[in-house]
């Protein structure tokens, strides 16, 4: 088989710059990434700064694309409210493929990310464990919207398409705020620094209630695999670490590996207790010789306190990948502490 060349939109998140890296490191493929921001960290693949939301600009810059195998749509936009995340996220995923299976002829597959709030699980109990062909939640769902088009687009066509939908993905990504590891990490050394022990900020029924998250590299093993294997071909996949916790049984583990004293729940907004924090961190960023990164772009507080705040069971099904030939899994307890070591070897907490 030749070498076959991967076009990663959304290249410096965590699922974008973890995919490169196994693509890198597994052989056989050229990479390009498509990102807002020069990449963070040594790669051997090529970036090209492209707003996909501009489609001059996107045609402009993608046209020389011409010998494409794959593209992994990673990219995301937020925008406030959940109705207006329709149309900017579908247009920048338009722009992708049609611009490159326009100017590609040998593009094979086209591999789309989702999530598992297609099901409705941040709007409340949900039906668990989810699957694939559970119906979306009420529309509008830029997930539904995104996969409905990539499946018309595709109709007819000689490429192939998948999507995969994890569960609160977690990894190493600097300027990356979005990642309940990195949240976790700087509240703790936070904590740690005012002299409190370890508390949970979320809901009681948050520390109880039965959770899942993906890990970083297992995701993007699931990606290749998805882009590649026969039986993934037009398929929906969900996919996570395959295994449950709930936070009170591994916060424990947590307050161990900071050196801290386990506290009890005491629900507070990170968004507001920790927005006044960049001054002290700087303080700790400068004592520990830490790599410096603007606080804001640090954690996402909201995304915290939505996580810790999700106080209901978020259960997906993943037989369905497992089944297709994907069997691959981690225990969800050992990725903290495994990425929490990664943090402190990259000087990102103390």
């Amino acid at each position: 088989m030749g070498r076959k060349k991967a076009l990663v939109v959304g290249a410096l998140g965590v699922i974008g710059r973890r995919l490169i890296q196994l693509l890198e490191e597994t052989g056989g493929w050229d990479i390009v990434g498509v990102s807002r921001r020069v990449p963070d960290f040594p790669s051997k693949a090529s970036y090209i700064s492209v707003d996909m939301l501009d489609r001059a600009d996107a045609e402009a810059k993608l046209a020389h694309l011409t010998d494409v195998t794959h593209v992994f749509y990673t990219a995301f936009q937020v925008r406030p409210t959940w109705a207006e995340h329709d149309a900017p996220n579908l247009a920048m995923l338009v722009n992708a493929v049609e611009l490159v299976a326009a100017v590609s002829p040998v593009l094979e597959h086209v591999q789309l990310m989702e999530g598992n709030k297609i099901y409705g699980s941040h709007l409340g109990p949900f039906k668990t464990p989810a699957r694939e062909d559970d119906p979306p939640h009420m529309l509008p769902n830029f997930y539904h919207t995104q996969e409905s088009w990539l499946r018309q687009a595709q109709d007819g066509q000689r490429w192939t398409w998948s999507a995969l939908r994890p569960q609160t993905v977690c990894g190493f990504a600097v300027g990356n705020p979005m990642n309940i590891t990195t949240c976790i990490a700087v509240y703790a050394t936070i904590s740690k620094e005012l002299g409190l022990p370890l508390r949970f900020p979320g809901k009681p029924g948050a520390y109880e209630a039965v959770y899942q998250v993906t890990d970083s590299a297992l995701l993007a093993r699931s990606m290749v695999w998805a882009a590649t294997a026969g039986s993934a071909q037009n398929e929906v996949f969900n996919i996570t670490n395959g295994d449950f916790f709930r936070w009170k049984n591994v916060w424990p583990r947590f307050a161990e590996y900071f050196e801290m004293a386990l506290g009890d729940v005491q629900t507070i907004p990170l968004t507001e207790f920790m927005a006044d924090k960049a001054p002290l961190w700087g303080r700790i960023v400068e004592r520990e010789g830490l790599m410096h990164t603007p606080y804001a772009d640090i954690a996402a507080w909201p995304f915290a306190d939505y996580v810790f705040g999700t106080d209901w069971d978020v259960m997906t099904d993943t037989l369905k990948i497992r089944m297709a030939g994907f069997h691959d899994y981690v225990r969800s307890e050992e990725m903290f502490v495994e990425l929490f070591d990664e943090f402190r070897a990259r000087k990102a907490i103390p």
